[in-house]
């Protein structure tokens, strides 16, 4: 058996709804020399068996696929578990609900063929959705330094071997994604030009929860991992930048100020999905 160019590691908690589209679209890729590595994790719903349901698929598109089922939930513990059986030298993280398009892995394997660490991901685009509100606040929030800096990597991210190296275990924090980031100057980022699916979760109170979980893992990365965030490497927004993007778009505006107040005016805890 040849060894995979690219393991892709997904971790689905209770992601019956979206697995399917995610994992058709990957097989979608063609034949790549890649596997993919779907780890369900503390799933109460059909999870597993929908997942399995793409093996033919997956061999029918030159791809092998594994299906992990952990009675425990936890994203970093699910990372941990499909990178102990990967056997790709470039490893893809990627989220459930996310839908790539069919060029991505491809691309993203030779983003990632140097032999010096690098991390790579993709071009997102945030599907219409259905709330007004939801929608206003993607379009301003699209705007950002953060989703306009090189390779932001929420939903999908890839490093080669010797990227992989700079950290051991995914340790258990709310933000995987923007500690791996974080571990990679800017100029070590790739950002392939094929497009990926990253959905926003619907309505002004799964916004504000997710925004709330957003902030508190920027914190904890802060407060756990002193100057990482120095990394970071995205324009500051300044007043001038942000009153030019309210003019532009006031809908947009008072929509994720809005948010940005519910946020701090009530604290939570607790987990909540992107979308």
């Amino acid at each position: 058996m040849l060894t995979p160019q690219l393991s892709v590691i997904i971790p689905a908690s209770n992601e019956a709804g979206y697995i399917g589209a995610c994992l058709a679209a990957l097989f979608a890729s063609g034949a790549i020399n890649a596997e993919c590595i779907v780890v369900a994790n503390g799933c109460r719903d059909a999870t597993v068996a929908v997942a399995q349901g793409y093996a033919a698929q997956a061999q029918t598109a030159g791809w092998a696929l594994s299906v992990l089922n952990l009675p425990q939930g936890g994203k970093p513990a699910a990372l941990n578990a499909g990178d102990r059986v990967a056997r790709g030298s470039r490893r893809a993280y990627l989220d459930a609900d996310v839908v790539v398009s069919p060029p991505l892995m491809a691309q993203l394997i030779a983003a990632l063929g140097p032999d010096q660490p690098l991390y790579a991901t993709a071009t997102a685009h945030i599907p219409r959705a259905q709330s007004r509100v939801t929608r206003a606040y993607a379009r301003f929030w699209q705007r950002l330094p953060f989703a306009q800096s090189a390779a932001p990597g929420y939903g999908l991210f890839a490093v080669n071997a010797a990227g992989r190296a700079r950290w051991g275990d995914f340790p258990a924090i709310i933000s995987d994604d923007t500690f791996v980031r974080l571990q990679f100057d800017p100029q070590e980022r790739r950002q392939v030009a094929a497009s990926y699916d990253w959905p926003m979760i619907e309505g002004f109170a799964a916004l504000t929860r997710v925004r709330r979980r957003q902030d508190a893992g920027v914190a904890e990365i802060d407060r756990l991992y002193p100057g990482l965030l120095a990394r970071e490497g995205k324009a500051p927004l300044g007043k001038t930048r942000l009153l030019v993007l309210a003019l532009r778009d006031p809908l947009g505006f008072a929509s994720y100020a809005a948010v940005s107040v519910a946020v701090r005016l009530k604290r939570g805890k607790g987990w909540s999905r992107g979308r």
